[in-house]
């Protein structure tokens, strides 16, 4: 069983353990020993942040080969459009490459805590709220999916990773679960078998058993006895 920690980081809290410039950290939060942050949470992003002591779920959790689905929802600055959302869905154009295609839906406002300090609001100027699923993990990439469509971010939280998420943890609380997770299976090279029967092909049983014995192959043949080299001449001469 692997120990897992859900903890809801709350707005400019750095996703380590120490800094040199004072910063808030995982350590005004978290007291348990021996735990890493699996991936990362901006420190002007709120939400779901998964801490572990087992090094292969860290991996599995921040790699994102593994394609995990990971859920915000942020809210954006102007009343976004179908067609913003449909440029998320199909994937957005970034200086380090296309994102995925992911999910976009626009939401009403989620029933979350009240950031502090607050959000910068413009007068006459609407904000929407939009769930996005993506399966990546480029970085500030929600921010930058949604400056690219036109809609630049002013708060993000992220809501789930996978199966687990934030319900029932308030900023700065965290719970402890465990889970478990399977050993892959040990694999054997196919070439170093091969390489084990050349090396066996061509020996016979006796000069294995020879070289056990530290008796040369050439010992262990019996010679047949010489016949003696006179008799055929002795036959040959009258008496």
């Amino acid at each position: 069983m692997s120990r897992i920690i859900l903890f809801n980081k709350p707005f400019q809290v750095l996703t380590q353990f120490t800094d040199s410039e004072g910063r808030a950290t995982l350590a005004d939060y978290i007291k348990t020993k021996d735990v890493y942050a699996a991936g990362r949470l901006d420190y002007d992003s709120e939400g779901l942040l998964i801490l572990t002591d087992d090094g292969q779920l860290q991996h599995t959790l921040a790699d994102p080969k593994f394609k995990l689905e990971k859920t915000y929802w942020a809210q954006v600055e102007g009343e976004i459009d179908e067609d913003a959302l449909k440029q998320l869905r199909q994937g957005v154009e970034l200086k380090d490459g296309t994102t995925r295609p992911a999910g976009a839906k626009k939401i009403a406002e989620p029933a979350v805590w009240p950031r502090n300090p607050p959000i910068r609001e413009r007068k006459n100027q609407p904000t929407s709220w939009i769930e996005l699923k993506i399966t990546e993990g480029k970085n500030r990439q929600v921010r930058r999916m949604t400056a690219a469509a036109g809609f630049p971010t002013l708060r993000l939280i992220r809501a789930a990773i996978g199966d687990w998420s934030l319900e029932g943890l308030k900023p700065g609380e965290h719970r402890v679960e465990e889970v478990y997770i399977p050993a892959a299976p040990r694999k054997t090279h196919p070439a170093r078998r091969s390489g084990n029967r050349s090396e066996n092909r061509g020996k016979s049983p006796d000069r294995s058993a020879a070289a056990k014995s530290g008796t040369s192959a050439s010992t262990t043949t019996k010679s047949r006895p010489s016949r003696p080299a006179n008799k055929s001449k002795s036959r040959g001469k009258p008496r």
